[in-house]
């Protein structure tokens, strides 16, 4: 008779992140959309040991598989994804939802560099990872197998289209003396591009809403456009 499959699992994280995203809000939905976002992976011990990066240095981008710590343990056979208005519900599984039973992500992120002077520390672009989430595996990705151009993409066929987004000049000034002020505004773009805001709040343009990057705090709201469309605007960065 076949072996009867195990009831549970032990999982030990073998580093964490640190990135420009304190919090969960605000986190592009997924990897690659903001390039201008930095993360590193730090191994803890014994995972920390030079040798188990050895070779990693010659390829250009990871599979991350870590755990969506800050979502809740509970799940439900049907979610409601942000790309569908947060209305229409699909299977969990048919989705890439956090809420998910085993709270597991994968993300594949851009590797730029690998620092071993004091264990191991992989320095990544295009993120998608809040600060301090658990790291469970790497994996370095091949494209010759991995990149599938033919592939369907069902509800989400395509990128999502991005919003013009203007900084108003109280917020220029306030970015005008930070040493990281090219970075940051490149950030604040690129994020707040992607339309943050909750789908059912979408269209209140009276609503300030705050995202956290770094260590600031992005004010923004909606404005709606000469032609009817809607942008976003900075009206406020606040150091925290």
């Amino acid at each position: 008779m076949p072996a009867s499959p195990s009831t549970s699992v032990t999982l030990t994280p073998i580093g964490h992140i640190e990135s420009d995203y304190p919090d969960k809000f605000g986190v592009p939905r997924q990897p690659g959309l903001a390039e201008a976002a930095r993360a590193s992976l730090v191994l803890t011990p014994p995972f920390d040991d030079p040798l188990t990066v050895r070779g990693l240095e010659a390829f250009s981008h990871l599979w991350v598989t870590f755990l969506f710590h800050l979502s809740p343990e509970r799940w439900t056979p049907l979610v409601r994804p942000p790309r569908l208005g947060g209305n229409a519900r699909i299977g969990v599984f048919a989705s890439r939802s956090t809420h998910r039973p085993n709270r597991l992500g994968q993300s594949l992120v851009e590797l730029e560099g690998i620092d071993t002077d004091a264990g191991v520390r992989l320095r990544l672009r295009g993120v998608d990872l809040v600060d301090g989430t658990p790291v469970l595996d790497i994996k370095p990705y091949l494209p010759w197998v991995e990149s599938r151009p033919e592939a369907r993409a069902g509800f989400a066929p395509e990128a999502p289209a991005s919003l013009p987004v203007r900084i108003a000049p109280e917020a220029q000034a306030a970015l005008a003396d930070r040493p990281d002020a090219d970075s940051l505004r490149e950030l604040i773009h690129q994020v707040l591009a992607q339309d943050p805001r909750p789908a059912y709040r979408q269209g209140a343009e009276d609503r300030i809403y705050g995202v956290r990057l770094r260590d600031v705090d992005v004010r923004f709201h909606a404005l709606a456009t000469p032609d009817g469309t809607t942008a976003l605007e900075v009206t406020e960065i606040v150091e925290v």
